[in-house]
């Protein structure tokens, strides 16, 4: 059984190599160009910075995706959503990983005060994506049809949102 746990420095590799081959070979992100991995060390300092969660899921010590969340927008009106990424390897994808990583994420955000997470997924066609999205209570929100270019073809963004904790139901503390 897999393990979900905080993403260390010695996790940076393996975060990136998952990483850089949904960047050359998917679309479920629009990043043409792969990033360093000095680059997603900065990315997760950033985002630890922010008191946010940034998780990976191993088993036998082998890396088998990451999930983090960043605020929606940096203005201060959205300090209460933000934009969940889920990656996995492509040897974990179909057994359910997916799923208890989202779910985590999805727990650590709340105790981080986030009361509403947002998936902003590419390409409409991107069926994994927005089924472990709907399983853990997302709804779509809209698409918004041919906003990206990649690999020779126009792609969508899916919008699908999810409340978490007291959601709107409450008013936020300042």
């Amino acid at each position: 059984m897999p393990t979900i746990r905080p993403c260390t420095d010695a996790d940076i590799p393996a975060v990136t190599a998952i990483y850089q081959h949904h960047v050359l070979h998917g679309t479920g992100t629009f990043e043409i160009d792969a990033p360093t991995e000095t680059d997603m060390q900065s990315r997760k300092a950033d985002v630890l910075s922010k008191g946010l969660p940034y998780l990976v899921i191993e088993e036998n010590a082998h890396v088998l995706g990451f999930a983090y969340c960043n605020w929606f927008k940096p203005r201060p009106a959205y300090r209460f959503s933000a934009e969940d990424s889920i990656y996995l390897s492509p040897q974990a994808t179909g057994q359910g990983w997916g799923r208890l990583l989202l779910a985590e994420l999805m727990g650590q955000a709340q105790r981080a005060g986030v009361r509403k997470l947002i998936a902003v997924i590419g390409d409409s066609d991107n069926a994994g994506s927005i089924g472990v999205h709907r399983a853990l209570g997302f709804t779509s929100v809209g698409v918004l049809t041919d906003c990206g270019w990649k690999f020779d073809r126009w792609l969508d963004v899916v919008l699908m949102e999810c409340p978490i904790g007291q959601g709107s139901s409450t008013a936020a503390s300042q």
